[in-house]
């Protein structure tokens, strides 16, 4: 069944129960056009699973006596505009802090490569407005991964890279980690690397993500690191997971704080975040999980504790890896996923095409629109041009046209009308609510 994922899924898959391997697969090329195969020690961006680390960077520190959670951001930076900003919100996402992407994108020199201390230089420059009062909400940020990583150099005296390689990654024997964050700036290269591609939606094509101008970003922010920038292998990660489940770094207590719920992510899902790591509890147990996202990269790592279940996805192509973990987790514990197929357009009656417009949540709210007698997926606030084509399979099922393996079906009544609707997500079934 996993060697069936359709759509163009390009990556590395593994599944284990405890620190058994039951399941470990590469798909596709690292290269792609190339005669370069993936394999297991292919190497993969992280994104934001590398959070994770810099958190685990952290703790080590105040381990040996060298930080406190409890130090403020100002101890360490004192020419940034921010107060009582404490270690332990950065890593619970509850610092307020401004998101340093968004506000560089319209202020910096695009053609300059960013490092964490410009980063710091910036914020002290632009001063731009702190989103809310500390410890108020959460808010995912970037921006707090990034300060905690300029801690870890300020404290330890050795540079992110090196100290993540001496007292992570070399006592776990994770041999294929590495930070990777200099590609651009210095060309580096790193061997077994699975370069990551975007989908062009205009000619159906896979490209690097440096040459499309929205996302320019991937060069201008290439040596930023601790929100991002490590580099591993599906195998390595099993071995830091085994690393956090059973205080190989930490003692107990210590490592249970990096795992237990300091902060509400989400109230309907019952997820919550503790230092680097999503944690909750869903039909399946009670899991810790993160998932990360770049251009050309999407990574997913999820663990469930009652079964032993560890699930990693690493896609170098973009594949939505959290949905694809999702249905592995369903087969796992036996329950049923649609088999994937090819999807094939069949010619439809435009007057149709009007009885599925409106909007539904999914779970998040999308429109259907009808767009010259075709349906187009809308996401409230985005511009058009981002919009997808549905394409109809059959007159109730329409598929995505971006390459995701996603498709909504209706059921309606004698007049054609919506009675209940359906998004099916690598095979996962689910009604949704039209609004």
């Amino acid at each position: 069944m996993l060697a069936e994922f359709v759509n163009g899924f390009n990556g590395n898959v593994l599944v284990a129960k405890g620190n058994e391997i039951i399941y470990q697969k590469s798909f596709g090329n690292r290269i792609l056009d190339s005669a370069l195969l993936l394999d297991n020690n292919s190497v993969f961006e992280l994104a934001s699973i590398s959070k994770q680390f810099t958190a685990m960077g952290i703790l080590l520190l105040e381990k040996k006596g060298q930080l406190k959670i409890t130090d403020t951001l100002r101890k360490f930076f004192p020419e940034l505009p921010y107060n009582n900003i404490t270690i332990y919100n950065l890593l619970t996402h509850t610092s307020g802090l401004p998101d340093y992407l968004s506000e560089m994108k319209n202020k910096w020199d695009h053609h300059q490569i960013a490092f964490n201390k410009d980063v710091i230089a910036f914020l002290a420059k632009e001063k731009p407005q702190q989103y809310f009062s500390p410890g108020q909400k959460f808010d995912y940020s970037n921006t707090g991964y990034v300060l905690l990583a300029s801690i870890i150099e300020k404290v330890s005296g050795e540079s992110y890279n090196d100290y993540m390689y001496k007292h992570i990654f070399k006592p776990l024997h994770m041999h294929f980690t590495r930070v990777y964050n200099s590609r651009r700036s210095v060309k580096s290269t790193v061997p077994n690397y699975a370069y990551g591609y975007i989908y062009a939606a205009d000619t159906h094509e896979y490209v690097l993500p440096d040459s499309v101008k929205e996302d320019d970003f991937v060069y201008y922010l290439d040596g930023i690191t601790g929100d991002g920038a490590v580099n591993s292998t599906t195998g390595d990660l099993l071995l830091w997971e085994d690393a956090i489940l059973h205080n190989k770094l930490l003692d107990k207590p210590a490592q249970q704080s990096m795992l237990s719920y300091h902060s509400v992510m989400d109230t309907a899902t019952h997820s919550y975040y503790g230092y680097g790591v999503e944690l909750g509890k869903n039909e399946f147990g009670n899991y810790i999980a993160h998932d990360g996202s770049w251009p050309g990269y999407s990574t997913s790592m999820v663990h469930y504790k009652e079964n032993g279940y560890t699930v990693i996805v690493l896609s170098n192509n973009q594949s939505y890896a959290v949905d694809i973990s999702e249905a592995i987790i369903y087969l796992l514990n036996g329950k049923p996923i649609i088999s994937p197929y090819r999807h094939k357009e069949i010619a439809l009656d435009k007057n149709i095409i009007d009885n599925y417009t409106g909007k539904y949540l999914v779970p998040q709210p999308i429109e259907l629109v009808n767009r010259r007698n075709k349906l187009y997926r809308h996401l409230p606030g985005n511009p058009n041009e981002n919009d997808v084509e549905l394409k109809p399979e059959s007159p109730t099922k329409f598929f995505y046209t971006n390459n995701r393996d996603v498709q909504l079906e209706f059921e309606v009544d004698n007049a054609g009308k919506v009675k209940k609707a359906y998004s099916i997500v690598c095979g996962i079934k689910k009604e949704i609510k039209k609004s």
